[in-house]
This record gives structure tokens, C-alpha cells and sequence, in this order.
């Protein structure tokens, strides 16, 4: 394709060249957040600083500045009864407006760690007073920024941020810039194309059209972004690129030789034709806008009879690096090999324990791990408010593992954990619900009292009182459809409930009504990102778009592939993907966001 050259375009050719460049996008997602606490705004109502310097930060003298420090690093450690104490023995009467204020910041964290987001958001509004200090001010918009990113209010906390960045410290810029691109990434493109139309203010205007030309294909970006640069030199977001973007424009991508190491011939061959077939499609697509042919190898690892024969070939065709293999095992084989002397990215995830020996190429690790969906409903149940849980899972190494993920990231939060139960087949799906809500102990309380009156006592049972989610990690949508009516049953059906995605099959089933109301995390490929390249797998008729997940982890993996001098920018790097937002955290594991999705009359749906 022949690319226009745009140097000093105006803005609203700026624009139209976005839309031209959004209409070759293929995917588009709205994965679920992990927000981190950023700085404070812009519209300081206290004398002007000296141009070029920021606002001071240091909180004003107080006469309880010792119970305002205990109270906020008590609430840093979630424990608000305590604090809440502490700022009820501070007398009211005769406090100055700084004092009050902050009270009223500290009163505003209590109620958002007891759940109560509506009311803390409603009293940081009434937080104001002339002359209002910058240090309360950059305390009251972090902490509302970080209760609307947990709510899900992305466009707003992106705005929030940008207001922050113009008065944080130069050592707290480089993360809030990374939380504003992740907010800004997990809005779908018409939430964008809408807020640019809308936007006044120009640094604001300018994260959001950088954040549309970041939807581009590649080749598009390529040619796109140093101009976004040149037209913007002094935007925050300008040097370095958010999102890892810099690597791709400072260093030249060589042509280069890519090995595939799949299973094709074995028990494991439909997943890994599934995961071939997604990566091919995307490698032609992007050819397709005009990106830069290079070479690929298939390896069938199956004909080699191991996964350290199957990159030794690879290595012998001239491979400059590896994508695959896909079971544990073989990624266990590979990440041994001291002498990996080119990058493997590796289509499944060791466990912790394994460790990998020093001063081999990178072994990058992307999996669907199911791990990464319990953090994501941790994180999208608590930003809506919960905070005491009931856990709901099946026996063995599957339920273990995704539980202990969620529990831990749920505990990290400030969240606590009521009761947990396994189960261990339909025939105690029942037993399981009904001792997991309380239901025994309210019969037994019943019972006892019939004996103590020696008559007859109407009842109705009552379920335990102390929760307010549901966590059912279901291994597929069949216990899902058995275990979901039984929680209404048991008085339980008012509770938000949060699965993750193997509840969905991935097609329309009829049977799913008995889903409804469950909120999951699903993948953006089946949520209808990425349509035409989902067409063109089925079209190539090999049956492997029944493995739709695994055709967007192949797909994925090409995204990740060409990109992977993204990958230095560490955690900054990010991706939006088919199967989430991907960023990487330090054992070098590519981590995924998924999207908050419901069932609404058996059908799915996107909130």
C-alpha cells in the first residue's frame, strides 16, 4: 500500500488521517484494569508559582498533623477501624479549612476501603476552600483517579491523570504516564474518536489522537508516530513514547527468520494448527498494510521427538528467533538449555519454581494462563465495591491454582475471603452451595429452637449475611450451569457473582440462560475484535476456528513477534491484543487484561 506522506498536516488533516488509518484496524478491546495511584491537577486556586516550577507538595502545618500521619498509614495498611478512631478524637470545633479538608480526604479513603465508592466520591466533591494547598489537592484528585480507574471509568481517570501530570514530581512521572496509556488503551476506538471531537484542551487532545494512531497497523504507526513527535515535542508523552513505542521507531527492524515450534502431528496437533493458523493469518494481514515480508518456518516438533531437537533445526535454517513450543513441558525443555543463543517466545508459562539458567536469550513466556483472569475479577469486583468474599471451586490442581492467584490478589486489595468450598462432582454441587452460604448452621438454629418450645416454628432459612460476591471458578459451563441456579436457590441470588472465562464455550448455547447475571473476563477475539481475520481463518477451511482462543494466541503471538523490541521498555511495554492487553512483568511472562462481560438471556455480552 502506498502511505501519504504528512509532514505539517494540520490538526484536521491530522485527524482525517487517523480515521483512514483506524479503518484498517482489526482489533479493539476494553480489557479490565489494575490502576495504579497517580499525582494531582491543574486548577490550583492558590497564588501562581514561578513559571517553570511546580507547586509545592508539602502539606500545611497542623496542629494534628501527628493523627493525620497514623491515620493514613493506617489506611495504607486497609485497616479503617482503626483509623477511623484515630479521626474521631480530633474535636471539630475551631479546626481551619487545611484541617478539614483533610478529614474529610481521610474520611473519603475509609469509605472507599469499606466499599462505599459513591460516598467517597461524593465527599472528595465537597473537599474545597480558597487557596486550597497543593499537597491536599494533588492527595484528593489521586485518590479520586484511582477510584474511578477500579471502577472501570477509564476515559475520566485517563483525564484525571493528564491534570496530575502537570504538578507530580519528576519521580512520579514515569509511572503516571504509563497508568494514563493503560487507561487510555483500555477504551475501545469510538470512546476515542468521541472524547477527540469533544476535547479542549490541547495537551489532552494530543494523548488522545497519539492514543488513536497507536490503533493503526503497524506500517501505519511507523510513519505516523514520528510525526505525532515532531508536531508535539514538548507533550509529556513525548519523550520516550508510551506503551514501549519508542524501541520500534529508534531501532531498525531487520528482515529476519522466524521458526515456528508447534505440535502438529500428535495428540496436541489441533491446538497447535489452531495457534499456526491464527499466527499465519495475522503475519499476511499485516503484509496486507504494507508491512515487511520476512521469512517463517513451521517445525512440526512432533517429527523431531523433542522440543530442544525441533530449535536446533531451527537454529541450522538460519532462525534469528523461535516462537514456541506450546505444552509446559517442552517450554520446561527449552528454558533449561544454557545455550539458547537466540529469543524463544514460548506459548506457554513455567512455574514459579522453575529456574532458568543465566546468561541464555530471552525466554519470553505468553499463555492463556487462567491465573491471569482471577487477578482481573479480583480487580473488577472490588472496584465495584465488594469486599467480602465467598470462593467456589472445584477440587484438584486446576481450581488450586486459579484460587490461590485470586486470593491473593484479592487479600493484596484490601479484600477478605468469608468461606471457601470446593466441590468435587455433580453429586455435591448442592451440599457444597448450601454449606458455603451458612444454610446448615440457620436450620440447625431453627431446630433448636422448636425443641426449646416444643412446638412448631415457621422458618425460613437465611443464608450468611457477611458477603457481597460470589467468586464461582467453574471449570467449564457445564458445572457453571448446574452450580449458578443452586446459589439462587440458597438465597444467594441478589449477590454479584464473577467467573472467569472457561464458564463460556465460546458459541451460542441455549443453555446458557442458566449463566445470567455472571460476570466474566473473555478474550476480545471472542467478543468481535478482529473480525476479518477471524474470517479468514474459517474461510481457509481447516477446521481449527473451533480453537478460536488458541487461533488468537497464534495471532497474539505474530502481534508480539514483530513488536518485540517493545518488549525492552520493560514494564511500559503494552499491547492490545486478541487475547487482552498485554504488558510483561519481571520473570519476563507476558501478563493479559481481559474484557468485563456478562450473560444477558444466554447471549454474551460486553459491559
Amino acid at each position: 500500500m502506498r502511505h501519504t506522506r504528512t509532514s505539517h498536516l494540520t490538526r484536521s488533516a491530522q485527524l482525517g488521517l487517523m480515521t483512514a488509518f483506524l479503518l484498517l484496524c482489526a482489533c479493539g478491546s476494553e480489557p479490565t484494569k489494575e490502576p495504579e495511584h497517580a499525582a494531582p491537577p491543574v486548577a490550583v486556586v492558590e497564588p501562581p508559582p514561578v513559571v517553570g516550577q511546580k507547586p509545592s507538595l508539602e502539606l500545611p502545618p497542623s496542629a494534628f498533623s501527628a493523627q493525620f500521619l497514623k491515620a493514613d498509614q493506617l489506611l495504607t495498611q486497609n485497616q479503617w477501624m482503626a483509623a477511623s478512631e484515630i479521626i474521631a478524637g480530633i474535636p471539630t470545633a475551631g479546626l481551619d479549612a487545611a484541617d478539614k479538608v483533610y478529614l474529610g480526604y481521610l474520611q473519603a479513603r475509609i469509605d472507599y476501603v469499606r466499599g462505599k465508592q459513591k460516598e467517597a466520591l461524593a465527599l472528595l466533591d465537597t473537599l474545597e476552600y480558597p487557596g486550597m494547598n497543593s499537597a491536599q489537592r494533588y492527595r484528593i484528585l489521586n485518590l479520586r483517579r484511582h477510584i474511578l480507574g477500579m471502577s472501570g471509568e477509564y476515559l475520566e481517570s485517563a483525564r484525571l491523570g493528564d491534570e496530575i501530570l502537570r504538578l507530580a514530581p519528576a519521580t512520579d512521572s514515569p509511572a503516571l504516564k504509563r497508568s494514563i496509556w493503560h487507561d487510555l488503551q483500555r477504551l475501545d476506538t469510538s470512546q476515542l474518536q468521541q472524547a477527540v471531537s469533544t476535547a479542549t484542551d490541547p495537551q489532552w487532545q494530543d494523548w488522545l489522537e497519539l492514543a488513536l494512531l497507536s490503533r493503526a497497523p503497524l506500517p501505519a504507526q511507523l510513519q505516523s508516530l514520528p510525526l505525532w513527535v515532531q508536531n508535539n515535542p514538548q507533550h509529556p508523552a513525548a519523550s520516550p513514547l508510551p506503551g514501549g513505542l519508542d524501541y520500534l521507531l529508534n531501532t531498525a527492524t531487520q528482515a529476519r527468520k522466524v521458526a515456528l515450534i508447534l505440535p502438529l502431528s500428535d495428540r496436541l496437533a489441533p491446538a497447535g494448527r489452531a495457534v499456526r493458523d491464527g499466527y499465519l493469518a495475522s503475519y499476511y494481514a499485516y503484509r496486507e498494510t504494507g508491512g515487511a515480508a520476512f521469512d517463517i518456518v513451521v517445525l512440526d516438533q512432533d517429527s523431531f521427538g523433542s522440543a530442544g531437537a525441533a530449535y536446533d533445526a531451527a537454529l541450522a535454517q538460519g532462525a534469528s528467533m523461535v516462537v514456541g513450543p506450546l505444552s509446559k513441558e517442552s517450554v520446561a525443555e527449552l528454558g533449561a538449555r544454557a545455550d539458547r543463543s537466540i529469543p524463544v517466545l514460548a506459548l506457554n508459562r513455567l512455574d514459579a519454581a522453575d529456574a532458568l539458567p543465566p546468561g541464555s536469550s530471552a525466554l519470553v513466556q505468553f499463555a492463556l494462563a487462567p491465573e491471569d483472569e482471577a487477578r482481573d475479577i479480583a480487580n473488577l469486583a472490588f472496584g465495584q465495591g465488594a469486599r467480602r468474599a465467598l470462593l467456589i471451586r472445584p477440587q484438584g490442581d486446576w481450581g488450586s491454582k486459579v484460587a490461590q492467584a485470586l486470593v491473593e490478589r484479592w487479600q493484596a486489595l484490601g479484600g477478605s475471603i468469608a468461606n471457601s468450598v470446593t466441590y468435587s462432582g455433580r453429586e455435591d454441587y448442592s451440599a457444597s452451595i448450601k454449606d458455603a452460604l451458612g444454610i446448615p448452621a440457620s436450620e440447625q438454629r431453627a431446630q433448636a429452637i422448636k425443641e426449646i418450645m416444643g412446638t412448631n416454628v415457621e422458618f425460613n432459612a437465611r443464608r450468611r449475611q457477611d458477603i457481597d460476591v460470589i467468586f464461582l471458578l467453574s471449570g467449564n459451563a457445564a458445572e457453571a450451569r448446574s452450580l449458578k441456579p443452586l446459589l439462587a436457590f440458597h438465597y444467594a441470588g441478589s449477590v454479584p457473582v464473577y467467573a472467569v472465562s472457561s464458564i463460556y464455550s465460546g458459541f451460542t448455547d441455549p443453555r446458557d440462560r442458566d449463566l445470567d447475571g455472571i460476570n466474566f473476563v473473555e478474550t476480545p477475539w471472542l467478543l468481535g475484535a478482529n473480525a476479518e481475520l477471524k474470517n479468514a481463518i474459517a474461510a481457509g477451511n481447516t477446521g481449527t476456528d473451533s480453537y478460536t482462543r488458541l487461533n488468537a494466541l497464534g495471532a497474539d503471538a505474530f502481534l508480539v513477534q514483530s513488536q518485540f523490541l517493545q518488549l525492552q521498555a520493560g514494564p511500559d511495554a503494552l499491547f492490545r491484543g486478541n487475547t487482552g492487553l498485554l504488558s510483561m512483568d519481571p520473570q519476563l511472562h507476558i501478563q493479559r487484561e481481559l474484557v468485563l462481560t456478562t450473560f444477558d438471556e444466554g447471549a454474551v455480552r460486553q459491559q
